[in-house]
């Protein structure tokens, strides 16, 4: 009597060993990418801005540095970049432990304020208000901006705290923010969360924040994108 010949397709050690292989190939694979995406989220210092090491995350003195974001030909979208020292709140030698300290406390007003409600965060949130990923970079807060001479002040950072502590007096959107008793200390560390936020490399997320272009005195600046909203 001759032996049926089985296929491997029916044979159910085949599909056994198979599945074996394939759950072991994705443990691992798994395991790698977490090692991965540890290293590529993880904040980088000061020692990194000073030695020019571009880190997806900086460190908390990015805030003594101006950012800009710019055209990536390569990666085909803006990407931040960091450049020379920039005053912020008339300074820019804020120690690893004074802008970690303001990070915090902007980070904890973000939370106790609960932005998320209305804004978007790195992608999480609301859509109710702008997203503020990179509300740092808006041009509305820059020297050709309206929000400069609204707010009366002569610095964006000074300008943004303003807004933040008194958010009724300058009607800035159709959707006004409403009042939030926002202290002048937890402003600056807002403004401060902001951008260090807006120096994250999210890959070009939020897609339809804007495009760099080149104004009248060859500096870049943002516009935005018209119907992307």
């Amino acid at each position: 009597m001759s032996k049926r010949t089985v296929s491997v397709w029916t044979d159910n050690r085949f599909w056994v060993r198979s599945a074996a292989w394939v759950t072991g190939f994705a443990a691992m694979l798994l395991i790698w990418l977490t090692f991965d995406t540890l290293s590529q989220i993880s904040m980088g210092n000061d020692e990194d801005l000073k030695n020019g090491i571009a880190k997806r995350v900086p460190g908390p003195t990015v805030i003594n540095y101006k950012i800009t974001y710019e055209m990536s030909d390569k990666r085909g979208h803006e990407v931040p970049v960091i450049g020379g020292k920039e005053k912020f709140f008339g300074k820019d030698d804020w120690s690893e432990e004074e802008a970690r300290a303001l990070l915090h406390l902007g980070k904890l007003g973000s939370q106790a304020k609960n932005c998320m409600n209305c804004h978007t965060l790195l992608g999480n949130g609301a859509y109710y208000a702008p997203d503020l990923t990179k509300a740092w970079l808006d041009p509305a807060w820059g020297p050709t901006g309206p929000y400069l001479g609204m707010t009366g002040k002569d610095t964006k950072e000074e300008a943004m705290a303003e807004f933040l502590q008194h958010p009724s007096q300058y009607p800035t959107h159709e959707r006004m923010m409403p009042d939030l008793k926002i202290t002048a200390d937890e402003a600056k560390g807002l403004v401060a969360f902001l951008k260090h936020m807006s120096s994250i490399d999210t890959n070009g997320f939020p897609r339809n924040f804007g495009k760099m272009s080149t104004d009248e005195n060859g500096g870049l600046t943002l516009r935005e994108k018209r119907g992307a909203q």
